[in-house]
């Protein structure tokens, strides 16, 4: 931190959409903005219209050191290489000291850059983006960065075992999240009402999108395990937050398994109403098995909700190793419904499930965003010093 930097952050968008690395970009370039305030940062954004970025630049606070440059108008056909135009001209321009990118697609063009100029820079690695790489030239850009920040221990271990990355080269930088936006509060009524249920009613919740591409989330398991759960707890019900795709096949699994007394699937909820979801359920439960990370785990610890993962993958991260959670073999609808029905009767080992407050004050000072904050710095200061 001794001197101001010029650093570049490549990002996919911050607005235009609402996945898990839009989420963790904004953060990303909100933490930047603390640690370095007086440095030039550019923002070059992908896919986000200038017009979007206006309507919101408010929600990034005081940006007067930072410069946000779009390319979203382009047409689709044309907009990769317009993006990779524009990031080679404003570092050919600015000659920044660092370039970190929120999406490990954007490596070759810093590769490239790097041969020219010398320019350093960062690629993050988060999930399935990460996994299978065909590209020979994204793989070189691989080896060639600086540095790789991944977002969990598997997601680093994967990206080692297909891509013969060393170790040293790869620090872990997990997901954050605002507590402010979550909070511990008694099942919503008007969410009892209008799903037909009651407050002493066991209730388990799993947000995700229902798309074939991401069946691996484990709503599935949890449908194959639920005919097992009500047989020890018979009222028991399921409510999947999500849209997608994948909606229809799961309508037939729940019909054909004689469940429709028993799973509600809400479809598409807006992030302000999420918080009353989980304050609805008794346990959030996403048995994954190809999970980055999974922000929203952190978002029912915030909310003080006893959570079930898988062990398979970056879920192993969010729950701590079984800390804060409960961790399952995803592929064992037995072993799901075993836990789900011991952690509903309240006969888990792990106490701490239990303790909503506790729960989330554990989760705030693991993933909040000051300690996401505070581990960037440290990463940074080694590379920029």
């Amino acid at each position: 931190m001794s001197r101001n930097h010029t650093i570049h952050l490549w990002i996919p968008e911050l607005f235009s959409s609402k996945g898990g690395i839009q989420v963790f970009s904004g953060f990303f370039l909100q933490a930047i903005h603390n640690i370095y305030p007086h440095s030039k940062i550019g923002v070059v954004l992908k896919n986000d219209l200038e017009n979007l970025v206006r309507q919101n630049r408010d929600r990034l606070g005081d940006t007067s050191n930072i410069q946000i440059y779009c390319t979203g108008k382009t047409p689709s056909f044309l907009k990769t290489l317009v993006f990779s135009l524009k990031l080679i001209s404003l570092a050919i321009a600015q000659k920044p000291d660092l370039v970190i990118m929120t999406h490990l697609n954007f490596a070759p063009i810093a590769w490239f850059l790097k041969n020219i100029l010398g320019t350093k820079y960062i690629a993050i690695a988060h999930g399935v983006e990460a996994w299978d790489i065909q590209s020979s030239i994204l793989k070189k850009s691989l080896h060639g960065a600086d540095r790789i920040f991944a977002v969990s221990e598997f997601t680093r271990d994967r990206l080692c075992q297909e891509q013969g990355l060393s170790p040293a080269k790869i620090e872990i930088l997990h997901n954050t999240f605002d507590a402010d936006a979550w909070k511990i509060a008694p099942k919503p009524q008007h969410l009892l009402t209008k799903y037909g249920l009651r407050a002493e009613q066991k209730i388990i919740l799993t947000v995700s999108r229902l798309v074939a591409s991401e069946q691996y989330k484990g709503y599935d398991r949890l449908l194959e395990a639920l005919p097992m759960i009500r047989q020890h707890i018979p009222d028991v019900h399921y409510v999947i937050v999500g849209k997608g795709s994948d909606r229809d096949r799961i309508e037939k699994i729940i019909q054909q398994n004689n469940l429709q007394d028993y799973v509600t699937l809400v479809g598409f909820v807006p992030d302000e109403d999420l918080c009353d979801y989980y304050n609805l359920c008794d346990l959030f439960a996403m048995p994954s098995k190809r999970e980055g990370f999974g922000i929203v785990y952190l978002e029912a610890f915030a909310c003080g909700k006893p959570t079930l993962g898988g062990c398979l993958d970056g879920a192993v991260d969010a729950l701590c190793h079984g800390a804060l959670g409960v961790l399952i073999n995803p592929d064992d609808p037995q072993e799901i419904s075993e836990a789900i029905i011991k952690i509903l009767k309240k006969e888990n080992d792990n106490q701490l499930i239990y303790q909503p407050n506790l729960l989330r004050q554990k989760a705030i000072s693991t993933f909040g965003f000051e300690k996401f904050q505070q581990t960037i710095a440290n990463y940074l200061s080694k590379i920029l010093n």
